[in-house]
């Protein structure tokens, strides 16, 4: 398709259906073209772009068109329903905090204490020797 020198698609086609992996100054234009997008469906109170797309066009043409045109298509989908899922999660948690539901602080760690990642744990010397133990060597 995009790969032959005379064939009518461009890297903006090759990008919008996915046959072509943006670099990284064309991603940095999709998220300025998404965040245009998402500022004008603000100031015109749209949340769901996609439920609301006869609104949603009316009232951001230019940056919608930009927006379709700078990102692939699976982007343009996914960069959608995050926005209402986002903004539900907003939501929720405000609703939360005026109930007064306390906020704790989640961390996870992967290497339990003393496992091969943890300071003073096994290394690779002591793993290659359990091995060969256990081999009989």
């Amino acid at each position: 398709m995009g790969w032959w020198p005379f064939s009518g698609d461009t890297r903006q086609d090759a990008i919008r259906t996915g046959t072509a992996i943006p670099t990284r100054e064309e991603r940095a234009l999709c998220w300025a073209a998404r965040d245009a997008y998402f500022l004008c469906l603000d100031a015109n109170n749209i949340l769901d772009a996609n439920k609301d797309a006869s609104k949603a066009a009316k009232a951001c043409p230019k940056q919608s068109a930009e927006f379709e045109r700078d990102c692939s298509a699976a982007w343009v989908k996914y960069f959608k329903q995050w926005r209402v899922a986002d903004l539900q999660k907003k939501r929720r948690l405000e609703e939360l905090r005026k109930q007064g539901a306390v906020e704790m602080e989640v961390s996870s760690n992967f290497a339990p204490e003393g496992g091969a990642g943890a300071k003073g744990g096994k290394g690779k010397g002591d793993i290659q020797d359990m091995l060969d133990q256990k081999r009989g060597r």
